[in-house]
């Protein structure tokens, strides 16, 4: 699995909220299909066609994404479905590599 996609699953099980880079959301946010469409100082803002909520990430000391932000992306992912075509056929089953609870997909 790429290094996106492993930041991908980190994402939507929830266990990245505290220790996910700015950067590696910013490059999540533009493969789930978000463009850059403002940026104002370290503000960054995203829309996606079809999406009606707008993210706007902006990273804290030492490059870190704030936790609020990633849930934020999570959320956006899971209610518009936007990571399942990312998902591999085993990520997506009800299997050994992931289990979904709650709209959230777990590693076990």
């Amino acid at each position: 699995m790429t290094r996106q996609g492993e930041c991908l699953i980190r994402l939507l099980s929830g266990s990245a909220d505290q220790a996910l880079r700015f950067d590696a959301l910013y490059a999540l946010a533009r493969r789930l299909g978000f463009s850059d469409w403002d940026r104002g100082g370290s503000h960054h803002i995203f829309a996606r066609d079809g999406v009606a909520e707008i993210l706007k990430l902006q990273p804290r000391g030492g490059g870190e994404a704030k936790a609020y932000q990633v849930k934020q992306v999570r959320d956006i992912s899971l209610r518009y479905q936007l990571a399942e075509p990312f998902l591999s056929d085993a990520e997506r089953d009800d299997d050994e590599a992931c289990t979904p609870v709650r709209s959230h997909l777990v590693l076990v």
